[in-house]
């Protein structure tokens, strides 16, 4: 039977993640080293882990509100406020989500109308542009470049934009290049979205993870931005809680309302115990100065020194990211293509990585590795990638 005349044109015409095309090529091969989905190799810390476990044994097994446990909402607030000097009520501007993925989702459905243009930083995370498609959008791709340490510019912004673009898509610290913004960067972007009368979705999954001193700033702290931006975040990366799959987005009440009429509609509410972890986070977090995320993330940072290090060593060009746990190094030296780097490097030496076209075309000549995983297991796989190279001179 031909299914074709039953699916959606538009939603069918989007290439699966490349991300997951080759981690799922590594899950069926022996002894293969995975350096390419992005998950922490850390364990959720006990004490998060045991709340939990207590709510399930009193029997907190019910629904939860559709925006989410209040104390979540409340812990949230608390947290950005004080890490981020952004402020949101707990009752109309927080949506609990099924992770920081939900809620762009549901910022892109509530948001745009079709023909809508987004403004889609790239290279950057997958599920941007298939995002937009899927709510009747239309992705526009804005190139970043590794002379200005894959930041985005102003002058780059200005070129794209067209009398139908409505939102800019903010991915700080990013994926997949570990490029950060700096607060004047922020507020030279600030500049063409004020004049352009934009709204922004900055998604900000990774902003504890911030290397060699540097802070990160939210978005929506920059003066005349807080009203224009719809912060999102979660506690996949930071947390090390990517399977509890639970997220949120801060706004103004009006978007945070229709978001949250979808999600009652599609989702009803992210799992009680997902969220009564996430508010232990929070909490144990402020009690003790965020000791297990400084740990975590001190750890990548050697990891991030050494990665950088090794891929120089091969003599591969490689950027020092300074933000999030991936290294973009560039593999234009061996002539080869970015996937067929990886296809080889996957095929020949089992080590997994992720070529940048998954990432948009600009991605060429470049493969994305994540460190967030154990030192022991990062030194064979660079080995073993060291030997890759030189036989491809």
């Amino acid at each position: 039977m031909n299914y074709d005349r039953f699916l959606n044109e538009r939603i069918a015409a989007v290439p699966p993640s490349g991300i997951r095309r080759f981690f799922d090529l590594a899950a069926n091969m022996k002894d293969t080293i995975s350096l390419g989905v992005g998950e922490p190799d850390f364990k959720t810390p006990y004490s998060i882990r045991s709340v939990a476990v207590d709510s399930i044994l009193d029997g907190e097994t019910q629904y939860t509100a559709n925006r989410g446990l209040l104390e979540l909402r409340q812990e949230i607030s608390i947290y950005l406020s004080g890490r981020y000097h952004i402020s949101y009520d707990p009752n109309t501007q927080i949506l609990v989500t099924i992770g920081a993925s939900e809620a762009i989702d549901l910022a892109l459905r509530a948001m745009l109308s079709p023909g809508d243009e987004v403004l889609v930083p790239e290279p950057s995370y997958v599920s941007y542009s298939p995002g937009v498609i899927f709510a009747g959008g239309t992705p526009i791709g804005v190139e970043t470049l590794e002379k200005d340490e894959f930041r985005l510019k102003a002058e780059n912004l200005e070129k794209v934009i067209t009398p139908r673009t409505k939102l800019l898509i903010l991915p700080y610290p990013n994926n997949p290049t570990g490029g950060i913004m700096e607060k004047s960067d922020l507020e030279a972007v600030a500049d063409v979205v004020r004049r352009h009368d934009l709204f922004v979705i900055s998604d900000e999954i990774y902003s504890e993870l911030m290397y060699d001193g540097r802070t990160h700033v939210s978005f929506a702290s920059i003066p005349d931005m807080y009203d224009r931006t719809l912060t999102i975040n979660g506690f996949s990366k930071s947390f090390a809680m990517t399977g509890w799959r639970v997220g949120y987005a801060c706004g103004a009440a009006e978007i945070i309302g229709i978001m949250n009429k979808i999600h009652q509609y599609s989702i009803m509410c992210a799992p009680r115990q997902g969220q009564v972890a996430a508010a232990a986070a929070l909490r144990s977090g402020r009690e003790n100065n965020y000791e297990e995320v400084s740990r975590m993330r001190d750890s990548y940072d050697r990891r991030r020194r050494l990665m950088v290090h090794a891929f120089r060593e091969m003599g591969l060009h490689c950027f020092e990211p300074f933000g999030a746990f991936y290294v973009f190094p560039s593999i234009r030296s061996t002539g080869l293509s970015s996937e067929e780097f990886c296809s080889r490097l996957l095929k020949e030496k089992s080590i997994a990585a992720v070529p940048g076209t998954a990432f948009g075309p600009c991605g060429e000549g470049n493969i994305r590795c994540c460190y967030a995983t154990a030192i022991d297991k990062l030194n064979i796989a660079l080995d073993r990638m060291a030997d890759f190279v030189a036989s491809c001179r």
